[in-house]
């Protein structure tokens, strides 16, 4: 360091010119480019100061097809993203961005401790799935885990999350391959529950529900909740 330049400065000019031996790739895992979505301004300026130290925050979304847009515009490394986010919900944001950009990584976070829904997202590709009651210190964790290439779950959840992929591994060999949460929800929607009937049978929001059902729909190729409830009928579920 240059005599009479004190070391906050000389790190800064540093960080910003970077050394010649420094590769693009090294200041992106020193410091990744962090895209946030969340439907709640709060929230998202919360996750930005956390994040502060360790990460470039390079942009907010509040729905998730802002979300989609501003991850084709801004080229993030890793994108935080609600699992309730409106119009697109978080599961089908990292299924489209493990398809259009695979380099990218994607952090879930959720209101609802279902190791069901966690199953769902490490499917769908996404490398961290944290609850949002988690502490701070954890998303800090599951970002630096993320951007060493390492896939990172709560600890609040794994426990469960482990039961459930035993319970799962059990039923996938017969002809129905749904998980217990989604014959509980094509079981309930087929009984006639409204969403919020079915969300308080299962202790889930709504929107969990929701996003279940237009997910089994996809699954399952029907268009309609009367085709998802021939589907019940057929295999027994009612």
């Amino acid at each position: 360091m240059p005599a009479g330049t004190s070391s906050s400065t000389y790190s800064s000019v540093r960080a910003m010119l970077g050394s010649p031996a420094e590769t693009r790739a090294e200041r992106s895992l020193m410091r990744p480019r962090v895209l946030l979505g969340d439907s709640h301004a709060l929230l998202l300026e919360a996750f930005q100061k956390i994040l502060a130290s360790d990460c470039d925050v390079v942009g907010m979304a509040s729905d998730g097809r802002a979300l989609l847009d501003a991850v084709d515009r801004l080229h993030p490394d890793i994108v935080i993203c609600d699992v309730a986010m409106p119009l697109v919900n978080g599961l089908e944001v990292a299924t489209r961005i493990r398809r259009t950009r695979p380099n990218a990584r994607v952090v879930l976070l959720s209101m609802n401790e279902d190791p069901e829904l966690a199953m769902e997202a490490l499917r769908a590709g996404v490398s961290a799935f944290l609850l949002k009651r988690s502490a701070a210190s954890e998303l800090r964790t599951a970002v630096r885990e993320v951007a060493q290439d390492r896939s990172y779950v709560t600890s609040l959840m794994t426990h469960d999350l482990v039961r459930s992929m035993l319970r799962s591994a059990d039923t996938e060999h017969g002809p129905l391959t749904l998980t217990p949460r989604q014959r509980d929800v094509v079981r309930l929607v087929a009984m006639g529950q409204s969403m919020k009937e079915v969300a308080l049978a299962l202790r889930i929001t709504p929107r969990t529900v929701a996003f279940h059902k237009y997910r089994l729909m996809r699954l399952l190729n029907v268009r309609t909740t009367a085709e998802l409830i021939q589907f019940a009928v057929k295999h027994h579920l009612v």
